[in-house]
């Protein structure tokens, strides 16, 4: 099935932010403020594709119900509003402060306009609020840095305290470079170059939106490993936008990465061997929260992929987000990897139902597939040469998204070409694989989270994700479970979400 016919709201999310009627994309500025998440973003306020970049704001106390607040940051006749971060100045180091009251500061990347002072180029700025978020000024001494270049862009920004002293550090890229730049400062004002990471491992693109934070390593507060962030466009693993990460050191001043596989530019034989952040086609931008309490280090990024990002089939609205993801960090065979698990309030929302068992020998519909749902499975395989799911499909399992494993190869596979609508876009229709393996028990547990226009699995307990827009016909519900070449042995769970009606 190659197109559907749709009504305006058909594909709107029910699990996923999405701005009412105008376009979206990066994430910036996230920050947990005062018991609010505050989501800004990559906006145009006057339409539905890429443009007149601003900041749109969004709010939420639970990570899962998020509404959208008027336009944070607008652009002007001066300068385009670009990806950033925002910082709690606790200290009021910048002097934005008043009545007592600390200030976040937004510290944005200012796009230039032809006519401008500093007309085609990319610096950073600064922007403040004693109001909590929701109304900002720019500061008047703008840009604070800049390296008269056309691409430096997208800071992360954060408080460093350790052995090289006390002060705020903030992360940039020079995209076209593949390289990412470290710099300090007091004030927030006044920076000082630090360093300079890259290029390594994915360089089959252009370097964005960084992030360096720290995490436990298998949870042991002793053994702080910094983990470092890049998206990369495009040069995906599965084709187009994709992020990367590395893990490592950082003493105040240098990134030092011991996961670093290729030096320089990427060696195309070892682009599967690199530490992805998702391998599917629809994760990208990725950065974290700033302030979240207790520890945790929380992450979002923009369901879309440049290479389609203006043409899919959504309206007046174009662009989610994904799920918020917890993020931590494990030894695997002696290796530092990321661990994602899409965050927990996201299932305190809903209780799932009975546990099903089924022995597969070809295809089964299951009862009980929705268009937003939760399906926690696990796979036991017999002699199947493959085993998986049918989500958001025609009844006899030939219409739908597949999500498949196949041992042999060792492949999580999300298959979309028969999806619903594919046909907006050339790039579109496609098969994403991921490495995977068994558990030591030797199965295989898929976390699926199903949307109106999205699918999201989180392999080996968050290992592996795999994030990829779908555009389904409404009435493609059907869940099928499926063994070809032999059997399998099947656990199954569902969570229907109530909002799926709403």
């Amino acid at each position: 099935m190659n197109s559907v016919t749709t009504t305006v709201e058909t594909y709107r999310p029910a699990m996923h932010f999405a701005a009412e009627d105008t376009w979206l994309n990066d994430p910036n500025g996230l920050v947990f403020h005062e018991g609010t998440y505050h989501l800004y973003y990559q906006n145009n306020p006057f339409g539905n594709v890429h443009a007149n970049m601003s900041w749109g704001h969004a709010t939420s106390t639970d990570l899962v119900s998020w509404t959208e607040q008027p336009v944070a940051i607008p652009c002007d006749d001066v300068e385009e509003i670009y990806s950033g971060s925002i910082v709690l100045d606790a200290e009021n180091t910048s002097g934005f402060g008043a009545d007592g009251k600390a200030p976040l500061v937004a510290i944005y990347t200012s796009a230039y306009k032809p006519g401008s002072l500093h007309e085609g180029t990319q610096a950073q700025s600064l922007a403040w609020s004693t109001d909590g978020g929701y109304s900002w000024t720019k500061y008047a001494g703008n840009p604070v840095l800049t390296r008269n270049s056309p691409e430096f862009r997208d800071p992360k920004v954060f408080r460093y305290d350790g052995p090289s002293g006390s002060y705020w550090v903030m992360v940039a890229v020079e995209a076209h470079d593949f390289t990412v730049l470290l710099y300090r400062s007091q004030d927030l004002k006044s920076w000082v170059y630090l360093s300079t990471f890259g290029p390594a491992n994915g360089t089959g693109g252009i370097w964005e939106c960084p992030d360096l934070f720290e995490l436990p390593l298998d949870g042991d507060s002793s053994a702080i490993k910094w983990v470092l962030t890049v998206n990369m466009n495009p040069g995906g693993p599965n084709g187009g936008s994709a992020g990367q990460y590395f893990v490592g050191e950082f003493d105040g001043v240098t990134f030092s990465s011991e996961t670093t596989l290729t030096e320089g530019m990427q060696d195309p034989e070892r682009v599967p061997d690199y530490q992805w952040l998702d391998w599917g086609r629809d994760y990208y931008a990725a950065v974290s929260f700033s302030n979240v309490p207790d520890g945790r280090r929380l992450m979002i990024g923009w369901m879309n992929n440049w290479q389609y990002a203006n043409h899919i089939p959504t309206s007046p609205w174009r662009s989610p987000m994904s799920l918020v993801r917890d993020m931590s960090l494990v030894s695997v065979n002696r290796h530092p990897r990321l661990l994602q698990h899409p965050a927990p309030e996201v299932r305190a929302t809903s209780t799932p139902g009975p546990e099903q068992r089924l022995a597969l020998n070809g295809p089964a519909t299951v009862e009980g597939g929705t268009a937003v749902q939760l399906i926690d499975v696990t796979f036991s395989p017999g002699d199947a040469e493959e085993f998986g799911l049918v989500v958001r499909g025609s009844a006899d399992g030939t219409v739908g998204t597949r999500i498949g494993i196949q041992p042999g190869s060792g492949d999580l596979i999300v298959d979309r070409t028969h999806s619903g609508d594919t046909d907006f876009h050339e790039a579109f229709a496609s098969t994403s694989r991921a490495p995977i393996s068994a558990a030591k028990e030797g199965n295989y547990t898929l976390q699926i989270f199903v949307d109106h226009c999205s699918v999201e699995v989180f392999a080996n307990d968050g290992l592996v994700s795999v994030t990829e827009l779908i555009f389904p016909d409404p009435a493609q519900t059907s869940l099928t479970l499926y063994s070809t070449g032999g059997t399998a042995d099947a656990v199954l769970q569902l969570t229907n979400f109530e909002k799926d009606d709403a």
